[in-house]
């Protein structure tokens, strides 16, 4: 694009779109503290003070969450819940009394749990960076200096940085931030999902980007991940002809979902409550394929109620009269803590532990109450409730929950395929599962042994990895020969090409972000069903994913010209 090949760098694209204007760099300098910072010497006015400034920092993360809603409010409120961590708030207070100031106690407690995290395997070391962000967010209000965050600016621009805290993506204004360029990260990371929430391009992995100068002016290309330093106005044109062609086919594909020789594709939302509902039907969703309820259970002491339950979980059934609801049911265990289940231990990788539904069997009662709620909450709508369990492995784990689904009175139950184990066996799984729904964002971290937010390892983090694809496409066949359903509710789903390549190797449904459903319905409109199959074949028969990607789009005509 660029006039030399040193114009243009190249990172991994994960939000479509074009973003154009000149480079401001986030605002992240906060100075720490002298390491022998003392109080003046009353105990109880400096605690007072650290513990304030912590607190303070734990409602403004929940409540900028409370504002985004989505993916942001996940990955908010679990930040929150480190900034009022009792343990933490413990040993600040221990410090405080043994004389260090407030600023100093902070530091140092949170550089033990730093360590901590950073030695607890890569799923958990991959939270330092969330872990950083609040220590700053905390000293900077003991400090009295700007709390870190996106620059200022009366004019757009193009936001860089080293990688982005999720309390910076969830607030960016898309009327100045036009696109979203980082050094670390991945397709799955949560700068990317947060990113295509918000409908930003972005470009992440993307090395060199450090050393352009504040105020040059950048091109970023979120679909294909090329980012260009002082672009010609030919190279800006071309890209915004691409982008109002897909502006225009968007706006041309309208209704449910399906190819462009009337096959169907029912095009889902994923969800984490009733406050994502508003952008989901805006975006034309045709129900709900992934609904996250851990924001019911997050930053509680106990379990939600019943009536709580049936409310929350009633309040989406009835926006989708006619349509399908998927119910994830609870996903928790080490990597993502509750106060009111049971202490795992230490698990020297949480990411392998305890989670999802093996926790669910751990602790039956909790796995009782949400299905009871779920059924209850059922009565008297009409949509069709389907529930489903994470971290599924293996025919005794479908058995077991299938039947705990029906004890509770629901009997559409399935199963969510993340774990290689269970695409491999998944015509076993059929036996007892209603049906499959695959979670590629675990799928393709578990394959490839890659945790999805280092952003080192990328290029393994790639859904297109022709491993992850071998997968998908077993379980879908395994699926149809069964004549059971096959959805896709990972990240994959959002990416207007996959989406089409997905078709092709037997996925029934696509949900995704509710922002990225009208590029998935446009794309899956320019393409037959035929089409979409022999992209698919295409694609296994390469060796790694930036093959398949190519040898895809070669049997998909109508999204080149979309500059997909």
């Amino acid at each position: 694009m660029g006039e030399t090949m040193a114009d243009v760098l190249t990172g991994v694209g994960v939000s479509p779109g074009v973003g154009y204007g000149p480079v401001l760099r986030l605002a992240r300098s906060v100075p720490q503290p002298d390491a022998d910072a003392r109080h003046s010497g009353d105990d109880t006015a400096e605690i007072q003070r650290a513990v304030q400034a912590m607190q303070d920092t734990a409602d403004d993360l929940s409540a900028r969450g409370e504002r985004a809603g989505g993916e942001a409010r996940q990955v908010l409120d679990a930040q929150a819940l480190m900034a009022r961590d009792p343990a933490l708030s413990d040993d600040v207070r221990r410090r405080v009394g043994e004389g260090a100031a407030a600023e100093r106690a902070v530091s140092e407690a949170m550089a033990v749990y730093r360590e901590m995290l950073a030695g607890a395997g890569e799923y958990m070391a991959a939270r330092v960076a969330d872990l950083d962000d609040v220590r700053d967010r905390v000293l900077a209000r003991l400090m009295g200096v700007p709390v870190p965050g996106i620059p200022e600016s009366d004019t757009p621009f193009v936001l860089v940085a080293n990688d982005l805290a999720p309390a910076d993506t969830a607030t960016l204004d898309p009327e100045l931030v036009t696109g979203i360029v980082t050094r670390e990260g991945g397709p799955t990371s949560h700068t990317a999902i947060l990113a295509r929430s918000l409908g930003l391009p972005a470009v992440v992995a993307c090395p060199g980007v450090e050393s352009i100068p504040e105020g040059t002016q950048l091109l970023v290309d979120g679909a294909n991940g090329e980012v260009t330093s002082d672009p010609t106005a030919s190279d800006v044109e071309t890209l915004r002809a691409a982008a109002s062609a897909r502006a225009a086919a968007v706006a041309e594909s309208s209704g449910p979902g399906r190819t462009r020789d009337g096959h169907p594709v029912p095009l889902l939302a994923n969800i984490g409550g009733p406050a994502d509902l508003g952008a989901a039907v805006a975006n034309g969703a045709e129900g709900v394929g992934l609904y996250r309820t851990e924001f019911l259970f997050l930053d509680r002491e106990h379990a939600p109620g019943h009536q709580e339950q049936v409310d929350a979980y009633r309040e989406v059934l009835e926006a989708f009269p006619g349509g399908k609801v998927v119910v994830r049911t609870l996903d928790a265990g080490s990597d993502k803590p509750l106060a009111f289940l049971p202490p795992m231990g230490e698990e020297p990788n949480p990411a392998l532990g305890e989670r999802g539904m093996r926790m669910g069997r751990r602790v039956p009662e909790v796995t009782d109450a949400q299905l009871r709620a779920l059924a209850e909450a059922q009565q008297g709508t009409q949509a069709r409730l389907q529930v489903m369990a994470p971290m599924v492995t293996d025919a005794a784990d479908a058995e077991w929950f299938a039947d705990t689904a029906g004890r509770a009175g629901i009997h559409d139950a399935g199963v969510m395929v993340e774990v290689p184990a269970a695409a491999l066996r998944a015509h076993h799984l059929a036996e007892t599962a209603a049906f499959f729904s695959i979670g590629t964002n675990d799928l393709t971290q578990y394959t490839c042994a890659a945790d999805r937010e280092i952003g080192a390892l990328g290029r393994f983090q790639d859904p297109w990895q022709t491993a992850v694809l071998d997968l998908i496409a077993a379980t879908a066949t395994a699926a149809g020969k069964a004549d059971r359903s096959c959805g896709v509710c990972g990240e994959a789903a959002a990416d207007p090409v996959l989406s089409c390549v997905l078709v092709g190797l037997g996925v029934t449904s696509l949900s995704m972000g509710a922002t990225a459903l009208p590029l998935v319905r446009a794309a899956l409109a320019q393409a037959t069903l035929e089409q979409c199959r022999r992209a698919g074949a295409a694609a296994l028969a390469e060796r790694g994913p930036g093959e398949a990607k190519r040898a895809a789009r070669e049997h998909l005509p109508g999204l080149a010209d979309l500059g997909f």
